[in-house]
């Protein structure tokens, strides 16, 4: 059962007979509101990522108050029927996947990063808070894909989707002992998802896109979000220790087959292949 806000937003009224700039208007002040709506839990996560002092609160850390705060959340979009339990489900899953990376890249071995606060609900010198950050792009992929009632043609076969996934996946170990892919793995997203198109509908009427540039726009605004992170030292990057500077235009591209790779998990979990056109 959704609430009463998604149905307005699924069902936004009988006019169908709007045109020129009238259309243009209405259909962009629904596409901003339906983004709103389907980036609520990242939205609202790093408000309280914002918000909260780096000193912490009521004896409480920083770390452990944006777990509990990044908690609360996740309950109240459950209550207020905002997110299903089965998306939860599939949030939970992005949780786990993102938090294993977080262990390794942080371990004393690699240290890509690190969180430099003191914290109690840590594991393995992660905070747990940390898996909410890659929940929250699944959360979006999820929402959106309800909201917007996507529909995609021309992906590709589904095994293929799934190598690809599991290949950048593991590249985000790897390439520390064997060398880094990205490359590769960007061409070959490429070619496996060049006549793929994104169907959705801002207001009554269906658009249309190319996959890959959803891949890369999402990818665009999780590093602007990254960025805004550094900034107010919820983790750092190496090159950040000494004051902060803006983070490597090349992570865009490993947000972008992030998003990639989510896209292909919510697909198997949300079984939404029955919008998806998979050539013969």
């Amino acid at each position: 059962m959704l609430s009463r806000f998604d149905q307005i937003l699924l069902a936004p009224g009988p006019d169908v007979h709007l045109k020129g700039w009238k259309r243009v208007c209405v259909e962009f002040l629904f596409f901003g509101i339906k983004e709103a709506r389907a980036c609520l839990f990242a939205g609202l996560f790093f408000i309280l990522l914002f918000v909260t002092p780096r000193a912490g609160l009521l004896g409480i850390a920083r770390y452990d108050l944006l777990f509990i705060g990044a908690l609360l959340i996740q309950v109240w979009m459950i209550a207020a029927k905002l997110e299903t339990r089965d998306e939860l489900y599939a949030i939970c899953l992005f949780h786990i996947l993102g938090f294993t990376l977080e262990v390794f890249k942080t371990s004393s071995y690699i240290q890509s990063w690190h969180y430099p606060d003191p914290g109690y609900l840590k594991l393995f010198g992660v905070p747990l808070f940390s898996g909410f950050m890659y929940a929250a792009v699944g959360s979006y992929i999820i929402q959106a894909w309800r909201l917007f009632k996507l529909r995609i043609t021309y992906h590709p076969r589904y095994w293929m989707a799934i190598v690809c996934a599991l290949l950048i996946y593991l590249n985000f170990f790897t390439h520390h002992f064997i060398g880094d892919f990205r490359g590769y793995l960007l061409a070959f997203s490429l070619g496996l998802y060049a006549r793929s198109t994104v169907h959705f509908t801002p207001y009554d009427k269906e658009r249309q896109m190319p996959l890959l540039l959803s891949f890369l726009l999402i990818g665009f605004f999780i590093w602007i979000a990254e960025n805004l992170g550094t900034f107010f030292g919820a983790w750092r990057y190496p090159d950040q220790l000494t004051g902060w500077v803006l983070v490597h235009l090349g992570k865009w591209n490993s947000w972008a087959l992030l998003v990639m790779m989510t896209f292909t998990i919510v697909i198997h979990l949300k079984h939404v292949k029955s919008s998806i056109s998979v050539p013969k």
